[in-house]
């Protein structure tokens, strides 16, 4: 719940696949293989990505079982992967406001299904598509930093692993703190307050990015 609230926070002070300056210097000026940065900087991205962690909260926020965790995140995972890396190396681009909008409101979408307000598809297909969002989030961020083509088919597939490596991390986190909450006497309460600040932060992301297109 602590991290839900806390995404909230950032998203009023911070824009969603933010690369930070230092780490935007190093992959415009970087030629060549360099596999350690690049998952270094992929797991970084994974752990601070803020955007990231609420839609994943809410993903396992019911799942008691390790085994369904599992198949949900891999989803997730396989989506993202298959958009960055695509949206790299092929250099399909798609305007970032727009999908870090797109992005807010696969938050907001987690949260009311969670709070059992809606459901339009089966979950582990919505998981699967907003993974395909988040990775072009990600892919655009980078286009705009002009990588080298120099090495970049094995410095994607690195960031990339550091992407999962950084995800694997988090969760272990979250799927701990999660089985604490479900122990708590009140937890029924605390699940409804906790999706509806969830919600909350994903309408924040997406207020934010709407009006970051329609002003820029």
């Amino acid at each position: 719940m602590w991290i839900l609230i806390a995404g909230l926070c950032i998203a009023s002070t911070a824009s969603a696949h933010g690369v930070a300056a230092q780490d935007q210097g190093f992959l415009a000026s970087a030629s060549g293989v360099h596999l350690g940065p690049y998952i270094y900087l992929g797991a970084k991205h994974m752990v601070t990505g803020y955007d990231h962690l609420l839609y994943l909260a809410g993903v396992i926020f019911f799942l008691g079982k390790l085994r369904d965790v599992v198949t949900f995140v891999s989803l997730f995972a396989l989506g993202h992967s298959i958009t960055l890396l695509a949206g790299v190396l092929t250099g399909v681009q798609v305007n970032p406001y727009v999908i870090d909008a797109i992005i807010g409101l696969s938050v907001c979408y987690k949260a009311l299904e969670n709070l059992r307000l809606i459901r339009f598809c089966d979950p582990k297909i919505a998981v699967f598509g907003f993974g395909l969002v988040h990775g072009f989030g990600l892919s655009s961020k980078l286009q705009d930093l002009a990588l080298s083509p120099d090495g970049l088919i094995a410095n994607m597939l690195a960031f990339n692993f550091g992407v999962e490596l950084g995800q694997v991390i988090a969760l272990t986190l979250l799927f701990g703190t999660l089985a604490w909450l479900r122990n708590r006497p009140h937890f029924p309460s605390i699940s409804t307050t906790a999706n509806v600040v969830l919600f909350a932060a994903g309408l924040t992301l997406f207020g934010m990015q709407t009006v970051g297109y329609f002003t820029t």
